[in-house]
């Protein structure tokens, strides 16, 4: 509903020819997250989330069936549909109202169109090999969902008996106004909540949950719930709302925020991949080694309230997104519209259809998620190649960075340029030389232990050896 923001960690690491992050030390709470496997199918994938009320003109449920192939020839792997359920009308904001004021979490939105409709856009996705995953607002309700009367115990009350307004993880009212916060001290509600997620997985065999606000739950809601629920569907996938490391004790993947604001500060230039190092660095001595990571450029609430990537990155956006998909742990991200271009910042509330300003962006992200497919060393979580730095010298090289992934006999060499101009980058330390493929180009390279690589302005250069055929 909210980004949770967390601090990108900026301590400086020094810099030698090459740098290989360390094994973790995880701290007690994340070590539980051994004994969760992930499906197998996310080991390689990538997300698109999907925003109906603005992906199509018409805004429902049918139109964006249409654009099902669409989406699978790019490459997607799994969608994430923001909520389908029908929103509040008390305390509405604005027009249509927020995606996050469920009025009722058993039916779909008539706006959207039917339950029927819905089954159908499951059943078209699993056709084509994407699975879908379904917006939980678990948090909070409208004001006018019918628990309100039927279970007023089951809502936090203020001082005079009213409903409070939803409540942020400080315990503090939040301006929410439109949404009722429930209280998960009452063992009812918890087992409601469960059902009616039991409810999706068996009435609609959509394949798990992205959750919002999840940290702002209790955990043992979440560790009862994901017992309960892989019952149904043993493969089960939980994306948690939260970059808490005690989250992947139930959930496969958490957000990745603070990669997502150091990437924004890289792309400006106020940040230095120094701050990058640093940001690996303690990513592995905190998270599981098989922790899933969301990596992403935008999404709803980073297009509507701080701008599209266009605004955020300028021309770096797309080296951004390189970076988001190769680093190590990642499953990266799009968000409705960006392989088209579209550089609105849609509204939130009411209908706005995104705008198809460079559809030509479609084939970078076709290519990019490509790459994700037939590398097994850019695998997520603890699937994939071991990742290394390598050091990079010549004029621009601070707006540079470079890393290895090899994971048997498959070496991706990934070389970004975040600077305005083109760079010539003299590199050391390649352990695998040899022959490669330029991922982008189609062309073969010969890349030697040391050797020179020219990466263009706002641009990214990326070497493949041993990769598997693209499907």
């Amino acid at each position: 509903m909210t980004r949770l923001r967390s601090l990108a960690l900026r301590a400086s690491l020094a810099l030698s020819a090459v740098t290989t992050l360390p094994p973790p030390s995880l701290p007690a709470q994340a070590q539980r997250a051994a004994d969760l496997p992930h499906p197998a199918w996310t080991r390689s994938a990538v997300l698109y989330e999907v925003n109906l009320r603005q992906h199509t003109p018409e805004g429902t449920i049918a139109a964006f069936r249409r654009e099902l192939p669409t989406l699978r020839a790019l490459g997607i792997d799994a969608l994430w549909i923001m909520p389908v359920q029908p929103i509040g009308v008390r305390n509405r904001k604005g027009g249509l109202g927020s995606y996050y004021s469920i009025a009722d979490y058993t039916a779909v939105n008539p706006e959207f169109g039917t339950l029927e409709d819905f089954r159908g856009l499951v059943a078209d996705a699993h056709a084509l090999g994407m699975k879908v995953i379904l917006d939980w607002v678990a948090n909070h309700t409208a004001f006018d969902h019918r628990w309100t009367a039927e279970h007023p115990d089951w809502y936090v009350r203020r001082a005079d008996g009213s409903i409070s307004v939803a409540i942020d993880d400080k315990g503090k009212e939040t301006d929410w106004t439109d949404v009722a916060q429930l209280d998960y001290r009452n063992p009812a509600l918890r087992q409601g909540m469960i059902d009616a997620m039991r409810w999706w997985l068996e009435s609609t065999g959509i394949d798990g949950f992205r959750c919002d606000v999840a940290s702002f739950l209790p955990d043992d809601f979440w560790r009862d719930a994901r017992a309960q629920l892989v019952r149904v569907r043993p493969e089960l996938f939980l994306l948690a709302e939260a970059e808490l490391p005690r989250m992947h004790a139930s959930f496969d993947m958490t957000y990745w925020w603070s990669l997502h604001h150091l990437g924004n500060a890289l792309a400006r230039g106020t940040a230095s991949f120094t701050a990058l190092d640093s940001l690996l660095a303690a990513e592995r001595r905190t998270y599981p080694r098989d922790a899933l990571r969301m990596a992403f450029t935008s999404s709803h609430d980073e297009n509507s309230w701080n701008g599209s990537e266009f605004e955020r990155m300028g021309a770096n956006h797309a080296p951004g997104f390189v970076l988001m998909t190769t680093l190590r742990g990642t499953m990266p991200m799009l968000y409705t519209g960006q392989e088209r271009g579209n550089r609105k910042r849609l509204r939130f509330f009411d209908k706005d259809t995104v705008e198809a300003a460079d559809p030509s962006l479609a084939a970078f992200y076709r290519r990019t998620i490509a790459l994700k497919h037939a590398n097994p060393a850019l695998q997520a979580g603890d699937a994939g190649g071991v990742q290394t730095r390598l050091a990079v010298r010549g004029a621009g090289a601070d707006r540079a960075y470079a890393f290895t992934r090899t994971l048997g006999a498959n070496t991706v060499v990934v070389v970004v340029n975040m600077a305005d101009a083109p760079v010539a980058l003299t590199y050391a330390g390649l352990a695998r030389p040899g022959r490669f493929s330029d991922w982008y180009a189609g062309t073969a390279v010969g890349l030697a232990a040391t050797g020179t690589i020219t990466v263009p302005a706002n641009g990214y250069r990326v070497f493949v050896r041993g990769a598997k055929a693209p499907r």
